[in-house]
Order: structure tokens, then sequence, then C-alpha cells
């Protein structure tokens, strides 16, 4: 792909498949890229947003108009390269102000061959979107951008529903995770001491989550999303992480499967967005395809059970319907938005799922407690192991 000169943007154009055609600067590389259409109204964080593979085969609007001026880093990366298909921002900065870049936003894409326009009311795209939910999208780049040619590929793109993005981003081979949260004096930490055994499945899994895991005392194996429940039992885990990740949950038969074998075993269980919707799914739910979804680092959600507000980091197009749970599940939290479900409960196995994104960085710390849930009820599942053993 051919890289244009920052100093001198090339024209690009966004069109929606609605119709709706934006005009702006070529920021990235020359080129296409076609997905849904969502807006994230974080202000920081965008670095994560970009590695995130739960954001595999979407074009992303970021809200806030200025986007670039903490620069980019490796610490801030959340998997192995960039995954969202692209990329609408108001204005990239082009010099970074902060002692932790290492490069500038520009840059990044470029070496990450990334498709993205600037220059674009954001305003006016978001409310198209609010109004009408996600559309499907397309970015055209480079001298002979066309906005005939965006609008075709806008309509030719068949949407994310039906569409199993898991095995797409999913890691191919088993790996072990030892790396703990990042600490400004002395870096990432290293945990190879570890009392716990977590399976953690990989559907798009963000590090920072595993991060939260090995912080907590857990030592963490990370297996692809096709690996079956056999197969991740001879691991021995004292209980199975399932992780975020793209698309729709529906077609993953094969990870709705293992998780309904968990269930039966009564293996501890902790899912996160798309692992949320999987286990809802193998309790006996269903999952409905959202409106604009929620993509965020400032949603509110309630705790049902304790009353407290948490401020949450969100990601989903996809979620558990509420009026679809069995008498086996309850809900756990609720989005105080839209009053979506964001959290869900086995009445009868130690099981449980939150759909936001508690290890989210930057935001707020306090869904936190989520991973300590976790920890105490493999614990206690494992106490009442070897209680039953010895008597």
């Amino acid at each position: 792909m051919a890289v244009f000169d920052r100093n001198t943007p090339a024209p690009a154009v966004l069109a929606l498949e609605d119709g709706s055609v934006f005009w702006g600067s070529s920021i990235g590389v020359a080129g296409a890229c076609a997905g849904e259409v969502v807006f994230n109204t974080s202000m920081t964080g965008y670095q994560e947003i970009l590695t995130d593979p739960s954001y595999a085969k979407q074009i992303v609007t970021l809200t806030y108009p200025h986007i670039g001026n903490t620069g980019v880093n490796e610490e801030d990366e959340e998997t192995r390269g960039v995954w969202v298909e692209g990329l609408v921002v108001r204005e990239l900065t082009k010099v970074p102000s902060s002692w932790r870049a290492r490069g500038c936003m520009s840059d990044y894409m470029q070496r990450n061959s990334l498709v993205g326009i600037s220059r674009v009311d954001t305003r006016r795209l978001t409310n198209v979107l609010r109004t009408k939910g996600s559309l499907n999208g397309s970015i055209v780049a480079g001298e002979h951008a066309a906005a005939k040619e965006a609008l075709c590929r806008a309509r030719e793109f068949q949407g994310l529903s039906g569409m199993d993005l898991v095995k797409e981003v999913s890691r191919p081979s088993p790996h072990e995770w030892y790396g703990g949260t990042w600490n400004h004096q002395t870096g990432f930490s290293d945990h190879r001491r570890a009392s716990i055994r977590v399976v953690a499945y990989d559907y798009g899994v963000k590090q920072n989550i595993l991060r939260h895991l090995t912080d907590r005392g857990c030592s963490v194996v990370s297996l692809p999303a096709r690996t079956s429940a056999q197969e991740a039992l001879g691991h021995d885990p004292d209980g199975v992480f399932l992780s975020n990740g793209p698309g729709d949950p529906e077609p993953c038969d094969y990870a709705i499967a293992a998780v309904r074998e968990f269930l039966r075993l009564g293996i501890p269980l902790f899912g996160i967005c798309l692992g949320c919707q999987l286990l809802g799914l193998a309790a006996g739910a269903k999952t409905v395809k959202m409106g604009h979804g929620h993509h965020g680092a400032n949603h509110p959600v309630r705790d049902l059970e304790t009353g407290q507000v948490l401020i949450t980091s969100q990601n989903h197009g996809f979620a558990v319907d509420e009026r679809s749970l069995p008498p086996t599940v309850r809900p756990t939290h609720r989005s105080l938005f839209d009053g979506s479900l964001q959290g869900i409960a086995c009445v009868d196995k130690p099981a449980f799922g939150f759909q936001g994104h508690p290890e989210a960085s930057p935001g707020p710390q306090e869904a936190g407690y989520l991973f300590d849930r976790f920890v105490e009820m493999m614990v206690a599942c494992s106490d009442s192991r070897l209680r039953a053993k010895a008597s």
C-alpha cells in the first residue's frame, strides 16, 4: 500500500449503506476498507481500542475531537497488531505530548496498514448512528477516492450478524501467561508462582484481562477458541475464563458446547463480554443484536445485588436477552443508559458473566471486584472438593 505524506494528506471518503457520505483527509495508508461503523465515546485509550480484537470488521468513529494527543507505545497494546477495520476521527494530532510516547498516531497507523479518515464531522456521523443504529460503511482513501466506490463497498458488506469472527482472531496454539499489570516505576510485573490454575479461552482476549488474573495469584494458560472441554480439563484448572471477542456469539457452536460441558461439571466460570454471551447461550438464554451497541469508557452500570453504580468501559454490539433467561440464570447488572442486561449468574452453578470490560485501561477501577469474585469462587470450590475427598 502507498503511504501518504501527513503534511499533504490525500482525500478520503466515508460512505454509509444509507447513502450518507462524509469527505475528509486520509490518515494512515491508501486503500479501502469496509465494515460495521460504530462510535466510541472514550476521550483517550485509542491504542487499546485499535488493538482490541472485539473490534474486528468494525470501522470505529472516535467522538472525542482530538485523537493522538498522548502518542503511542508498546505497553498500551492489548494484542498483536491492530484489529479495527478502519478509523474515523475529527482531528489527528501530529505532535504527541506524553512522557510515555514512543511515536505518533499517524506513523502507528501507517506501520499497521490501517486505513482512516480525519476532518470528518463526527457529531453529524454519531447522530446518524445513534438514530439509525450501527450501519455498514466503507472508507476509500487516496488520490482517486470516490464516493460511488465507497457506497458500493458499504452495501456489499454482509454485516456482523451470523458472522463467526472468533476463529479469525484467536491464537492458534496454547500459551502460558505470567505478566501482571503495568506500573510506571517497575513496568510489567512477572508472576511465576501461583496456586490457582486458570484456563482462559482466547476468543480475542485482551492482555490486560490476563494481567488482572495473574495479579490475583492465578497461573494462566490461554487456549485457542476451538479447544474442546476435554482438552481444557487436561490442564487441571480450578476455573475457566471466557474472554471477550468479536462478532455474533450464536455461530460459535464449538464454544457454546464447551461451556455447556463446564456447566454440567460445575467448573467455576467467569465470562467477559462475548464470554458472558456464550455463557448465556450455553445456559439456555438467547442473544440479540443491539441497535448501536455500547462502546466507550463512561457507561454507568448498576450492580443489582448491592445497588452500587459502576462506571465501566464497554465494547459490544450483541447482548444476552434478559427476557429469555431460564429460571436457572439471574440478572446481576443492568445498564443505566438503556436498561440492557449487563451481567448474569447461574443460580445452581458457580458461573457468572459481565458484559462490560472490568479490566479496561485507562478507565475507572471499581469493576475489578469481579476478578476477586472469580478467585473467591475458585478457592471455595477447590476447598469443597478437598473436603469431599477427605470425607
